[in-house]
């Protein structure tokens, strides 16, 4: 498979202010920037599916009706992506991490690392345990409207505790693996983890 095109935003380092919200080198935006690894995807929600796989192995899977018709959960959080921008109290529903466990009979992650999969072939990679306790959902809607496509509808990973590239837009599938494999953006330079207090931008960061 070709590597898809790389949103421009996503090269280089870079300044910002700071407050006790905002990690260093970010600075505040009150819009909601664009960024993407590759060209926006169709909305097909009959066709829409979202599974968990332990290695190849499926363990449950959700049409669009499905996933709706789980618990639902609201959340508020700040948002930071690497490309140093920072956006505060910014409103999500969706489906946390914990309840698809729970509805796919598990009491836990079956092994240590997840190996996120979006639509047009886009792969992230983070520690199982930062989905769990209610760190991270399976988001549709954004500030009390449906995800816009261009921002990962119909639906995105969210991880806000992390930079925002591990927020994978389009997701379908989170595959747990042991060990850890390095999603897209990891295999091209940049931290395999992306805690933005630390400013874990780069390999080497």
């Amino acid at each position: 498979m070709s590597e898809p095109p790389i949103s421009r935003g996503f090269r280089g380092r870079g300044g910002g202010n700071r407050n006790a919200r905002v990690p260093p080198g970010q600075h505040l935006v009150e819009d909601f920037p664009v960024l993407s690894a590759g060209p926006t995807p169709p909305v097909d929600l009959a066709n829409w599916r979202f599974g968990l796989d332990d290695g190849e192995t499926p363990l449950a899977e959700w049409t669009w009706a499905q996933f709706q018709a789980l618990p639902q959960t609201d959340l508020t959080v700040d948002i930071h992506c690497v490309t140093t921008w920072s956006k505060l109290d910014t409103v999500w529903r969706g489906v946390s991490i914990d309840t698809l466990l729970e509805a796919a009979g598990l009491s836990e992650p079956p092994a240590p690392f997840v190996l996120v999969h979006c639509d047009g072939g886009y792969t992230t990679n983070m520690p199982a345990e930062d989905l769990l306790d209610g760190k991270a959902m399976v988001a549709w809607e954004y500030d009390g409207e449906p995800l816009d496509p261009e921002h990962g509808g119909p639906a995105r990973l969210l991880v806000p505790h992390l930079y925002f590239w591990k927020s994978a837009k389009w997701v379908q599938r989170l595959q747990f693996v042991d060990p850890q494999v390095p999603g897209f953006w990891e295999e091209n330079g940049y931290h395999i983890y992306g805690d933005p207090w630390r400013e874990q931008r780069y390999d080497g960061d």
